[in-house]
């Protein structure tokens, strides 16, 4: 049985990829998830933020007056606490790389070029065999264009891909006005994979302290939903390949998006909830599935689902919205 499959123009083993999380901040458990199964791995994401606040860092302990005094620390800006800053994130690279085997994808979260040429950079020296790009940017400026929004997107795709060797994929979120146009956009920038989709986490509120709060909420199976008609929706019609994330519990997901069309299918929820062994759990299972079906191969499944090779395309289209309205019963 044959679960190879080819991501970012590396081989991949399985289609399990443990996405970006923090599971993957402990080497022990990057050699679990290899020897569970995973294709690959994403390291958990290196922040805009991380970088920033070490270049203060850096400023503010090379440029101290002579006459301060160690109170007046306090008046140096408040940050988060981060507990593996981008030096550790390089070191933390390089450590992986030398003891697994399967392919390391590091992730860079931000909003902006900012210092991500630089890190991308020195991402690609640790060894790195891609990078994801995550871009969260919270449009909040009213007066601020959808288009110009879009061309900061594309902008940031296409000078990181343009300053390194190795494959550059984008973590897209689910909101631009034409998912298809910049999934186009993305993938003529220099993007050789699409990951679909990014899941902000929204904020909550503390109703006794009166407080906007963090509030980290696992994925449901019924968000793989999203990701599944994109998938099926842009499989042939890109030339970037394709990763689905976001609901990713059980082996007919995984099959499900493989016959959409994508390539690897990213599972971190799944994980954090039932452990690392989940991974060899849903592989076995795939495996039983694919010989029961007679397939031999991922090969012949993938895209056999998708918007352009189904006999009816509007299902993923407003029809299907029409149909299941009134389907219920």
């Amino acid at each position: 049985m044959d679960l190879s499959t080819t991501y970012l123009g590396l081989n991949i083993k399985s289609p399990i990829v443990p996405s970006a999380g923090p599971l993957s901040e402990d080497i022990g458990n990057i050699r679990q998830m290899e020897d569970a199964g995973a294709g690959a791995v994403v390291l958990y994401s290196l922040f805009e933020e991380q970088i920033d606040h070490e270049s203060l860092e850096f400023n503010y302990r090379t440029n101290i007056h002579s006459e301060s005094f160690a109170e007046a620390t306090t008046y140096f800006p408040d940050t988060f606490e981060y507990k593996f800053g981008p030096e550790n994130y390089l070191e933390h690279i390089s450590k992986v790389k030398a003891s697994v085997d399967i392919p390391v994808i590091a992730s860079l979260n931000g909003k902006s070029v900012g210092n991500w040429i630089k890190y991308a950079k020195l991402i690609e020296e640790a060894g790195a065999d891609a990078i994801e790009l995550n871009i969260y940017f919270l449009a909040t400026d009213i007066n601020q264009k959808s288009e110009e929004l879009e061309k900061k997107y594309v902008h940031i795709v296409r000078r990181v891909s343009s300053e390194v060797k190795i494959p550059v994929a984008v973590k897209m979120h689910p909101f631009f006005s034409s998912v298809t146009h910049i999934a186009k956009e993305f993938s003529e920038a220099g993007a050789q994979g699409l990951v679909l989709f990014n899941r902000f986490y929204q904020p909550d509120m503390d109703l006794e302290k009166l407080e906007v709060i963090p509030n980290v909420i696992l994925s449901t199976p019924m968000a793989m939903r999203l990701p599944l008609r994109w998938i099926g929706i842009l499989y042939g019609r890109v030339s970037a390949d394709l990763a689905a994330t976001s609901g990713i519990y059980t082996e007919e997901d995984v099959i499900k998006m493989i016959m959409a069309g994508a390539n690897v299918t990213q599972m971190l929820s799944a994980i954090l909830k039932f452990g690392i062994g989940h991974i060899a759990e849903v592989i076995t299972r795939l495996k039983l599935w694919m010989e029961k079906n007679e397939y031999d191969s991922l090969y012949q499944m993938r895209g056999s689902m998708s918007y352009k090779n189904v006999a009816d395309p509007s299902s993923y289209e407003r029809a299907n919205y029409i149909k299941m309205l009134h389907s219920y019963k």
